[in-house]
């Protein structure tokens, strides 16, 4: 008999699906049951390897984690991610297709793929939690829609509608989305939830009651704002959707905020951290005053050097870099900081070759094959961490980088088919570096390591690694269950 299912869908995108789907698998889970979540079709920057080598959502892995599984791709069977050469590149059951752009035909294309992958898992779990995407009433797609209303029909699946309310007009939002969807499909929504309310929840009583009334759906519950809490983000909205910045923290570190900017969960640790004040830097004065600097990873990384460029953070880097700061480059801005990027196939970009910032002395080439792949390891002492500190991740990039003769790896790896390799490098100095290794500052005895020399050069004394606390996942788990009719909801899945 195939799994149940529950699917939760938005008015709009950021309304809080990704993390409910999360706190659901959790909260299930937690009463024994094997739970799985699926995303038909994900166009996010923020992605993961699993652990057969594919790459899927960031939020898919974060909802396995949530579950207690590993993740597979068949929780995330498309991934689309936006670059700037080719508008998007589709991820086929963790494989870019080459040539596969989304158009006419694509739909037809991807769908079979889709649903036997929803099919797999059903075969393989008690419950699936399904997440949609956007808007289930954008009337200009619904021709191409595998993700919202098609899939649920495919699942005969119960819907939950969820409205944000932090951003006003949430119950035009969601009347205005049932009345726009045929009336098959507005059957299947089941139940409203209202998310991230600030207030006393009887204030909406009058609302909730016209909501019924009005529609015939009943409102599941009411979700406060869960305040200090964060999960893993889908899109660039999460960088300025929560409060990072901590003024009174002794270590301030800015992230350069480029325009294709990806896996910039890679710094949410960092910014968990007590003494530590993360921003995202977007013009050079945000540079100013910062105890370090990153360039994180990107999609687009010969369009976001030219960006560096033109807006001056290119020169505001260098002045900083030579200033005595320390840079890390993650990805994409670790091929930025070496001396030259070729791309001879034109896999990313339209040059054959540019010049990079030159602070590290590699030199890096863009291939026609994705490497995406798990890896552990430690760092060799190079750098601004002792020797030894473990740590572990996961590489999704095109090019390849190599050093110059007698330039020190920042890494020494050993990746999930167990070959080992050195990873990245570090200027002589010691104070630019740069690595392939997405994940690297949610390794503990690396961040806290990476933090104590920057508090050492600034005279500071050293911190312990901070002691295991109850994760974000589980605070939300505790908090949706104690919020949302759960006895209603069972009934819905048919628990």
């Amino acid at each position: 008999m195939p799994a149940s299912v529950i699917m939760i869908q938005g008015t709009a995108s950021h309304t809080g699906k990704s993390v409910l789907a999360a706190a659901l698998c959790c909260i299930f889970a937690r009463r024994g049951l094997r739970v799985a979540p699926f995303k038909a079709q994900n166009l996010a920057l923020n992605s993961y390897v699993t652990p057969e080598g594919g790459e899927i959502g960031r939020a898919q892995a974060y909802q396995a984690a949530a579950a207690g599984i590993e993740p597979h791709v068949d929780m995330n069977p498309v991934l689309l991610k936006a670059d700037a050469q080719h508008g998007c590149q589709v991820v086929l059951l963790g494989r870019p297709v080459a040539g596969m752009l989304p158009g006419a035909d694509y739909a037809a294309t991807v769908w079979p793929v889709v649903t036997a992958a929803l099919d797999r898992l059903r075969a393989r779990y008690d419950l699936v939690v399904i997440e949609g995407a956007g808007s289930p009433a954008e009337i200009n797609l619904r021709d191409q829609d595998i993700v919202n209303m098609r899939i649920a029909r495919y699942a005969e699946s119960p819907v939950l509608l969820v409205g944000d309310i932090e951003r006003g007009g949430v119950f035009a939002s969601l009347v205005g989305t049932t009345l726009l969807l045929p009336a098959d499909e507005r059957a299947l929504i089941k139940a409203f939830i209202i998310n991230k309310f600030h207030g006393d929840a009887r204030q909406l009583e009058s609302g909730i009651a016209y909501l019924q009334d009005y529609t015939g759906i009943p409102t599941l519950g009411v979700l406060p704002f869960l305040a200090d809490w964060r999960g893993d983000e889908e899109d660039v909205l999460g960088i300025t959707a929560q409060p990072r910045e901590k003024r009174d923290a002794p270590l301030r570190i800015a992230v350069v905020r480029l325009p294709f900017i990806s896996n910039f969960t890679d710094f949410d640790a960092l910014a968990d951290e007590p003494d530590v004040d993360l921003c995202y830097a977007e013009t050079p004065d945000a540079l100013q005053n910062a105890d370090a600097l990153i360039l994180p990873g990107t999609k687009s990384t010969v369009d976001d050097l030219r960006w560096l460029r033109s807006t001056g953070m290119a020169e505001a880097l260098l002045a900083r870099v030579n200033a005595g700061i320390p840079l890390i480059g993650i990805c994409g801005g670790y091929q930025m900081l070496g001396r030259r990027i070729r791309d001879p196939h034109w896999v990313e970009s339209a040059q054959h070759e540019v010049d990079g910032l030159g602070l590290l002395d590699i030199e890096t080439v863009f291939a026609g094959e994705k490497r995406t792949i798990r890896a552990t390891g430690h760092t060799t002492g190079a750098a601004l961490v002792d020797a030894g500190t473990p740590v572990s991740g996961y590489e999704i990039h095109m090019g390849q980088s190599t050093r110059a003769p007698g330039i020190s790896p920042l890494l020494l790896l050993t990746d999930d088919t167990g070959v080992q390799v050195s990873d990245g490098a570090v200027s002589p100095d010691g104070r630019i570096c740069g690595t392939y290794l997405h994940g690297l500052f949610d390794s503990p005895d690396f961040r806290r390591g990476w933090l104590n020399r920057l508090r050492t050069q600034k005279g500071l004394p050293a911190l312990p690694v901070q002691e295991g606390t109850i994760s974000d996942i589980d605070r939300m788990a505790d908090h949706v269950a104690m919020h949302l009719d759960m006895t209603q909801l069972e009934r819905m899945i048919g628990l």
